[in-house]
């Protein structure tokens, strides 16, 4: 992984540790689009009193608007967790190009774990799971160890 894509999962991370401060499970996400940030968010669904409003759905509605386009061919998503079932079939359908994730979530993800959405899509970008995957596992932990 090259130290430019390395240096947008910091910055995903940095908006996962933002998040904690709104009371929001600590996920960021970071959209590129020709090595330019083209959105950046965390998860909002206590803020916004919405549920779908996590990091990637947020993500790809600023991308999608940015770009004025509703396909995502040429972008990157870097997230801080490996995305649920409804963050990955909206990839899909959002046709992302490629997709780099944190933290592997063995019990709510529908990347590698559960559905394993792309594995039924139209759609199958690039994966890459893992980055930075202890920093962005041990907020996580933290966070939901404070909320117990």
């Amino acid at each position: 992984m090259t130290s430019i894509a390395m240096n947008y999962m910091y910055q995903a991370l940095k908006l996962a540790k933002h998040a904690v401060h709104h009371d929001e499970v600590p996920v960021g996400a970071i959209l590129v689009a020709n090595e330019h940030i083209i959105a950046q968010t965390h998860n909002q669904c206590v803020v916004d009193q919405n549920s779908l409003h996590h990091a990637e759905m947020l993500a790809i509605h600023q991308g999608i608007t940015h770009l004025q386009t509703p396909y995502l061919n040429e972008c990157t998503l870097y997230v801080t967790l490996e995305p649920c079932p409804m963050c990955a079939a909206a990839l899909a359908q959002a046709r992302i190009g490629k997709l780099i994730f944190g933290a592997y979530d063995p019990k709510s993800g529908g990347i590698e774990h559960g559905p394993k959405i792309f594995d039924h899509s139209h759609h199958q970008p690039e994966i890459i799971g893992g980055v930075l995957e202890q920093e962005c596992a041990d907020l996580l932990i933290k966070f939901f160890k404070e909320k117990r």
